[in-house]
């Protein structure tokens, strides 16, 4: 299985081809309910409860933990494939479409899950329909704001998190709709805006039955990383991992970087999954 956090060193620049905001007071911690969150797949077989039930349930619920890394959040894959994912941020963190990345994937063969924010969605109308359409991919909720999910408006990497059990409901839900509404069902995976979270709004997620992607290996630092060095990163990811990087900053290096990595991973037999696989 895969060590924790496989590129540790490049964890801060998770959001650098993200937005930018302040950062905001951390609020204090308090316990919360800590049975683990309501199963996803028993939750996707029917419509979610109603935003005023998940509210009720989780009002006075404070968190404990914090980061990326948390109970129920998926950073490995059994049988020891890889699962690309890919996020497109929007708004201030990148509107823009790396359709040499996607070409490459496209070329090999090569599955991946990709996770797009409401903004960038509304930004590239004809790009997500081609997406959408593309067997090839599995299309995930990246958030209505592209924000840390959070229940006391904890910051990430600058970036302020949802405010409360509202903010949160709503964070995940509204691009939840707006994907199901273009896409005829919902989505089943969902990562937050820099991929932090805590325990509380993770069971929200888990409400809303979709299961929440974490990565072991972190590909391209937030598109900062040279190709050269996405390529060593990506080539160098254990069986099992699930490696996060971006398509959203076509100017990066993160496609030359995966067009020297795949056909290396590719002559070495290593095989490619979407999360749903």
């Amino acid at each position: 299985m895969v060590g924790r956090r496989t590129v540790l060193a490049a964890a801060l620049g998770l959001a650098a081809g993200c937005a930018r905001a302040r950062p905001e007071p951390v609020a204090p911690e308090v316990a919360a309910d800590s049975s683990p969150p309501p199963s996803p797949s028993a939750s996707a077989t029917a419509a979610p409860p109603s935003r005023e039930a998940v509210l009720a349930r989780y009002a006075g619920q404070r968190p404990t933990r914090w980061g990326t890394d948390l109970p129920g959040v998926v950073a490995e894959v059994p049988g020891g494939a890889l699962a690309l994912t890919f996020d497109a941020c929007g708004g201030s963190g990148g509107n823009g479409y790396d359709a040499a990345l996607i070409d490459t994937l496209r070329r090999h063969r090569v599955p991946a899950t990709l996770f797009l924010n409401a903004r960038w969605i509304d930004a590239n109308p004809g790009p997500f329909g081609e997406l959408a359409a593309d067997p090839l991919f599995e299309l995930g909720n990246h958030g209505t704001a592209h924000r840390p999910l959070s229940v006391t408006g904890r910051s990430a990497y600058g970036i302020t998190g949802t405010a409360d059990a509202a903010a949160a409901y709503q964070e995940v839900a509204d691009n939840a709709a707006k994907l199901a509404g273009l896409l005829g069902k919902p989505p089943r995976w969902f990562r937050s805006g820099t991929a932090h979270y805590d325990e509380v709004a993770l069971r929200i997620v888990g409400e809303l039955g979709e299961r929440v992607a974490g990565f072991a290996v972190n590909g391209d630092a937030g598109a900062t990383f040279t190709a050269d060095q996405v390529a060593r990163t990506v080539a160098a990811a254990p069986p099992g991992s699930v490696v996060i990087s971006h398509f959203n900053h076509p100017d990066a290096g993160t496609g030359p970087g995966y067009a020297q990595a795949l056909p290396r991973l590719l002559d070495a037999g290593r095989r490619f999954v979407r999360l749903s696989d």
